[in-house]
């Protein structure tokens, strides 16, 4: 299937969209300061499409509207799980392969679960940079597995469009290999995180994109002088 035919039930605005989030940066500004974050319950699993249509989605959601994009724009629409332990929740992200190096676009409620840059040598090694940032309301760091990257062209083409959850991306994706990321013995050894790194991390969490928050450029913030 074409990029052409597989948007083929995607508006002149929707397309607008996607024909502007033509890099991994740009999808992941839209991601942060253009939609909310999806916390509907009942559980929704919203194709891309559905995405553009009600404005906000939840990481798996946020991961796909990113593989869209990329297939969009002639690239491989790639998803990522990271698994976590029985007393956190899953995750989803979308990588990105630049010059050999991977990267990854996310929606998260966590900011150390969103974007990475293409500097990592393999997907195993970008899954690896999630874990200081992973963890549960106690604290707990809790990510566990990672899987093989999923090409979502290989999906049925209702992920992109259809109008009724599709689900049957998270049960693909639930199916792919993964690999254990520590031993069971270490488990007991792993520092908490504490209340400070909760607060930075949840910065700019709420349902609301960060534009409606009034996010200040890097250079404009007062920060302290501090050794690195």
């Amino acid at each position: 299937m074409t990029p052409l035919s597989a948007f083929a039930n995607f508006s002149p605005k929707q397309l607008a969209v996607l024909r502007r989030l033509d890099s991994p940066r740009k999808i992941q500004d839209y991601l942060d300061f253009e939609l909310a974050y999806n916390d509907s319950k009942p559980d929704t699993c919203l194709s891309p499409l559905e995405v553009l249509r009600q404005g906000k989605a939840h990481c798996i959601e946020g991961a796909m509207l990113a593989a869209a994009a990329f297939l969009f724009h002639g690239g491989r629409p790639l998803l990522l799980d990271l698994r976590a332990n029985p007393r956190d929740d899953d995750h989803v992200v979308a990588p990105f392969v630049r010059k050999g190096r991977w990267g990854a676009v996310g929606q998260s409620h966590f900011c150390g679960l969103r974007y990475r840059e293409p500097v990592y040598e393999s997907f195993g090694e970008l899954a690896r940079s999630y874990f200081e940032f992973y963890y549960n309301h106690r604290g707990e760091k809790t990510l566990r597995e990672y899987s093989e990257p999923l090409d979502a062209a290989a999906l049925k083409p209702e992920w992109l469009w259809s109008e009724k959850n599709v689900f049957f991306v998270s049960r693909r994706l639930d199916a792919q290999k993964h690999y254990r990321m520590i031993g069971h013995a270490m488990e007991p050894e792993l520092r908490r995180a504490d209340s400070l790194l909760l607060e930075a991390e949840l910065l700019g969490g709420s349902r609301l994109p960060l534009a409606s928050r009034r996010p200040r450029p890097y250079p404009r913030l007062k920060l302290p002088r501090a050794h690195r």
